[in-house]
């Protein structure tokens, strides 16, 4: 939104709107990153609806909170944070860690990056939302948004290697499923 210009407003001026709580700016915003904060809450949503719920709680935390953006860095890093956290906390409230093991105890092969980058991005999305929550999310927060071990752990509540374990699961998982996906 950086630069441009939407509906004769820049992004300082929409900001600036939201702030104040003018309706027409907090439209514009919610229409501009709707689309891509949806696919973000779609990646660690169990189902359409969920997602749907985490968009809307993030909408009300970027508009209750929106004074606090500094400037420092992007508008639209700070909002995807937001819904990243939004979606960690939703996965926090709605899953029980109990199941969790640490990597020694796993077994598990690397997924083959040559299937993957066959795959169309939409079925590898179907493929991610199909793994259970505890590795859909360690697998979106390292493999899609870049987080270290030690960052997801913090995130989590959860150990180095209980984060380790969740994505060498989810990797072998996914790569079950692309194959089966291929044939």
């Amino acid at each position: 939104m950086a630069e441009v210009i939407l509906h004769g407003l820049s992004e300082k001026d929409i900001i600036q709107g939201c702030i104040a709580g003018r309706r027409d700016c907090q439209e514009v915003l919610y229409k501009f990153f709707s689309p891509r904060m949806f696919g973000i809450c779609l990646r660690y949503a169990n189902d359409f609806h969920s997602a749907e719920d985490i968009l809307q709680e993030g909408f009300i935390k970027v508009f209750n909170n929106i004074d606090r953006y500094r400037g420092d860095g992007s508008f639209e890093g700070w909002v995807k944070r937001i819904f990243i956290n939004t979606a960690i906390e939703y996965y926090r409230k709605a899953v029980n860690h109990n199941g969790h093991t640490e990597l020694d105890k796993a077994s598990f092969r690397q997924v083959d990056d040559v299937a993957v980058e066959n795959l169309a991005a939409q079925d590898l999305l179907k493929l991610i939302q199909r793994l259970s929550p505890g590795y859909r999310t360690v697998f979106n927060l390292y493999v899609i948004e870049g987080f270290s071990h030690k960052e997801i752990a913090k995130k989590l509540d959860i150990s180095e290697g209980t984060s380790k374990s969740q994505l060498a699961r989810a990797r072998a998982i996914l790569q079950k499923m692309i194959q089966v996906h291929r044939r």
